[in-house]
């Protein structure tokens, strides 16, 4: 995927437009997403500090799906990376496949400019057509429902 943020005029200006381009990590990216996961998590509000961590576990594990991390680069530059697993949902005598979205980080230079939602919204296209139906996180309830998560109860 290749895309622009469109330029729009602000109260303090003209903002240019960041070409972004989100695509699938390969083996090659490993070591920049561990410093942008790690980077991107340092001052956050909410965090055990070992996200960075945590993506190499995920990818080593059995609910990794390849086709579902995806890393935004600009300027040649990966700046943000995400990632959705499999999880199985049981319920009763029911299972359900879905997906768990975690983490999604951007560094810090390169947030608010859309690149986050870039990244989830085109896991969510990549998660349609692998044919998973649902996706669950844990996160900030204010950031996700504009990707249409609805907070649990």
């Amino acid at each position: 995927m290749h895309e622009s943020l469109s330029k729009k005029k602000t109260k303090e200006g003209e903002v240019f437009s960041i070409e972004t381009i989100i695509r699938q990590e390969i083996d090659a990216d490993f070591d920049s997403v561990y410093k942008v996961v790690n980077t991107a998590f340092l001052n956050a509000a909410h965090t055990t500090h070992d996200e960075q961590n945590l993506v190499v576990r995920l990818r080593n594990s059995t609910a990794f799906v390849p086709e579902l991390s995806l890393v935004a680069i600009v300027d040649d530059e990966i700046v943000g990376h995400i990632m959705f697993t499999k999880i199985v949902i049981k319920a009763e005598k029911k299972t359900h496949t879905s997906l768990v979205l975690a983490p999604v980080a951007v560094l810090p230079k390169m947030q608010a400019k859309g690149i986050g939602g870039k990244l989830i919204l085109e896991g969510h296209k990549v998660a349609q057509a692998l044919g998973f139906t649902s996706v669950i996180l844990v996160g900030y309830p204010g950031y996700y429902p504009r990707f249409g998560y609805i907070p649990g109860k």
